[in-house]
């Protein structure tokens, strides 16, 4: 009997060849080798599949940069605001950056504006990164190392601001334009010049 591992990974290869809403268990089945009956002793739906796929992808992704439970108030300590963005933000690109995880999204960002599972996918991540980034600012706060008058919506802001420049970064790369690599960089900058304390 497969592995679920094995079934995520053909999932994941039929939906970058083919695209999410090409894919069906049929043909997860077939691409792994067993009966598509076999696939509901693992997951009850492609739905599920693809959750699942996500998930996996996710927490592969996130073992690469040890990023497990992060204890922000700990994070923050004896740091200067730009040294903690620094790193939050290259922890969340190397992430990202995993071979599988870009091969993950690549077909869930090309396919969110008329596949309602791929738009649910990048709303949970958005969500994700905007309350990691809220849990992150908090501390800031409390450590007196950033000053908000609203730390929610700066929050919202700065992770809103991260995700478009990594899109960004990554369309330049794809379209083979040269990038410098100091977007970011200038980005996280301004807003310590904006919100930091120091």
């Amino acid at each position: 009997m497969a592995s679920k591992e094995a079934i995520l990974m053909a999932t994941l290869e039929l939906a970058s060849q083919n695209g999410l809403g090409a894919v069906s268990l049929s043909k997860i089945a077939k691409k792994v080798g067993i009966q598509k009956a076999s696939l509901y002793s693992h997951f009850s739906s492609k739905d599920e599949i693809i959750d699942s796929l996500y998930e996996y992808l996710r927490t592969k992704a996130r073992s690469k940069v040890n990023t497990g439970e992060i204890d922000y108030g700990e994070l923050v300590k004896g740091k200067s605001a730009l040294e903690v963005l620094r790193y939050v933000v290259s922890s969340y690109q190397t992430m990202n950056e995993d071979s599988d995880m870009l091969q993950f999204y690549r077909f869930i960002v090309s396919e969110r504006p008329f596949n309602e599972d791929a738009a649910k996918i990048m709303v949970a991540e958005t969500e994700k990164m905007i309350l990691a980034t809220k849990q992150l600012f908090y501390a800031m706060q409390v450590q007196h190392v950033m000053n908000f008058s609203n730390v929610d919506m700066a929050a919202f802001s700065f992770a809103m601001s991260v995700h478009s420049i990594i899109n960004y970064i990554e369309d330049k790369k794809t379209a083979g334009i040269e990038e410098d690599g100091k977007m970011m960089e200038d980005f996280l900058e301004e807003f310590c010049k904006i919100y930091g304390t120091e």
